[in-house]
């Protein structure tokens, strides 16, 4: 697919993007190749390949869900500079 330096000037314009023209005669040609891999890539025959969501034909292990820790809140909040029944006072950093 042919690109022309002013389809690239539109793109640039779509996304806010500053192309200077000493760069513009590069990035026309850079853009074009990857759309012609683009084109090359959807000639290839998927029909047999069945839709994934993962390359990898694996399923996630799952941890038993259980508690591991206990609960120490009180020794945690004895360090606290601050607080406030049970919770840890900050200072306001939002106006």
């Amino acid at each position: 697919m042919p690109v022309s330096p002013e389809d690239i000037k539109n793109v640039a314009l779509l996304a806010r993007l500053s192309i200077s023209t000493s760069d513009l005669a590069e990035v026309t040609e850079r853009f074009g190749r990857v759309l012609q891999l683009v084109d090359e890539l959807n000639t290839i025959d998927t029909s047999e390949v069945m839709p994934m969501s993962n390359p990898h034909d694996m399923e996630q292990r799952l941890r038993q869900d259980a508690v591991t820790e206990t609960n120490n809140r009180e020794a945690l909040m004895a360090s606290a500079p601050a607080q406030e029944q049970g919770y840890f006072l900050v200072p306001k950093v939002i106006d």
